[in-house]
């Protein structure tokens, strides 16, 4: 499992604007992971607000428009669960790529928690429920407010 030999960030989160944007599929690994970034971003002092999108691939887009209307940084939140057609791969890359562009075209933080997982039993493992091993919300959150505030000290 993932998460061996993750930083401890020092989290502060005031004055920063976050949204959460987050896909629509498969909604108790999502809701997880919506959880964990709350979590995170209110014990952080963030001000933040909740978008929901179909799903993974349009996750870039929305990202973007979010922080061209002014956010700090975004947590992009989504899950995709191999199945049996090259599907998969598309998304996968398509989401990855795009939010890579998002931070590279606006200069500013997003929180990478998108889940591509071979089946449903690893993104529950991965969402910060009862049981789960890890919070990747959580982590999508922590890393967005410290790449904010490494930002704003340059």
């Amino acid at each position: 499992m993932s998460g061996h030999g993750s930083p401890t960030l020092d989290i502060d989160g005031s004055g920063l604007d976050v949204v959460i944007v987050a896909g629509s599929w498969h909604d108790e690994i999502t809701n997880g992971l919506i959880a964990g970034a709350t979590r995170t971003l209110e014990s952080a002092g963030a001000s933040f607000s909740l978008v929901r999108v179909p799903g993974s691939f349009e996750l870039p887009v929305v990202a973007k428009a979010a922080l061209e209307a002014g956010a700090d940084a975004v947590v992009a939140l989504g899950v995709i669960i191999r199945g049996g057609t090259p599907h998969f791969e598309y998304v996968s890359a398509a989401a990855t790529d795009g939010l890579t562009r998002v931070a590279l075209d606006t200069g500013k933080p997003v929180g990478f928690g998108v889940l591509t997982l071979d089946d449903e039993q690893q993104g529950l493992d991965r969402a910060g429920l009862p049981g789960s091993k890890e919070d990747k919300g959580r982590e999508a959150a922590e890393a967005a407010i410290a790449t904010a505030r490494v930002l704003r000290a340059l």
